[in-house]
């Protein structure tokens, strides 16, 4: 499975480097300029303009999502894409994105699936209509049974289940599993791949209002302070976790912090020892598949993942490879 995976991530990353070489001579006569940044090779596609919406699930102030849009941003600035960016957690809200876009007759549509029932039904208008639609991570299960031309992210049960058996071998006997959103199922598939995972331990899941941190750090507190032998606490993104930081010291605890996804601010907890680690799937990369897999489609019918959703993730970062990590969270790409 691990070697599938990584023959999969090198198929996307020889495809997205040969369509950034490509691009870089065509607009340049072959001189490649170095975004300011990141100091990589980039250039601007001779294509036409095109538009692509990405809408997302997004609950305003989670830094997860500016990484992604980092990613969707460099591939528009390549790509010659006019790229809109909106977003609404609720599911019936950005079921109202997706038909808005299609009424403006975008060129693409690039989306997360949180929630298949309330969205698929707008999916299958924007695919009828003619548009590309891809989809990212969310709803990966779904996706392409909905008409999406590819799928970029992470199995969430797999990620779940290892996860959990890292916190197994660790030592973890009692893990509480932190749910930021009612309603999304991605959430409670990781929730429930770490009850898979961590076979032999105690896994409890709790709800938390992820858009209030006050409430969030009260929330594990409160669980915290009940249940004194829990002694992992596993959140579902970065915020999350750098709140459950505070819930473990305000309550007198010793439970060890791990969670997924990360930003700049997690990182440098990873650094400093008071998470243990974070599991990547790599937003950026997401962000950036999302455009540049619309673009190829409509300029050369070309898909991406043999028929089956890319990989993207998981990935561990902790302390054994924090460094090699840190100096792209710098840049907010990571």
């Amino acid at each position: 499975m691990i070697g599938s995976r990584i023959r999969t991530r090198s198929a996307v990353i020889a495809t997205v480097a040969a369509a950034v070489l490509l691009a870089a001579c065509s607009s340049t006569g072959g001189k490649q300029n170095a975004d300011k940044q990141t100091g990589v090779p980039a250039g601007k596609a001779s294509t036409a303009r095109i538009t692509i919406a990405m809408i997302t699930h997004a609950v305003p102030g989670d830094t997860f999502w500016n990484i992604i849009r980092k990613g969707a941003t460099a591939a528009a600035q390549k790509d010659n894409i006019d790229f809109q960016y909106y977003n609404d957690p609720d599911a019936t809200k950005e079921a109202q994105l997706i038909q808005a876009a299609i009424d403006k007759k975008v060129d693409g549509i690039a989306v997360t699936d949180p929630d298949t029932p309330a969205l698929s039904a707008e999916i299958k208008k924007a695919v009828a209509a003619g548009i590309p639609v891809s989809m990212f991570n969310a709803g990966g299960p779904d996706a392409l049974g909905l008409g999406a031309i590819g799928y970029f992210g992470q199995s969430e049960v797999s990620a779940g289940i290892a996860a959990g058996k890292k916190i197994v071998a660790a030592g973890g006997k009692n893990i509480l599993c932190v749910i930021q959103t009612q309603g999304q199922q991605q959430l409670v598939d990781r929730c429930n791949g770490v009850k898979t995972g961590a076979s032999g331990a105690k896994v409890t899941s709790i709800y938390v209002n992820g858009a209030d941190d006050s409430a969030v750090s009260t929330g594990i507190q409160a669980k915290l302070t009940q249940d004194k032998s829990i002694d992992w606490v596993l959140t579902l993104a970065a915020p999350i976790a750098l709140d459950a930081v505070k819930s473990v010291k305000n309550a007198g605890s010793s439970a060890k912090i791990g969670t997924f996804d990360t930003n700049k601010e997690l990182v440098s907890a990873i650094q400093g020892g008071s998470i243990a680690f974070a599991i990547d799937q790599q937003p950026y990369l997401q962000g950036y598949e999302a455009l540049d897999s619309i673009w190829l489609y409509i300029n050369n019918g070309n898909t991406l993942g043999g028929g089956q959703p890319v990989a993207t993730g998981p990935a561990f970062i902790d302390n054994s490879n924090i460094a090699a990590v840190a100096k792209y969270a710098a840049n907010g790409t990571r």
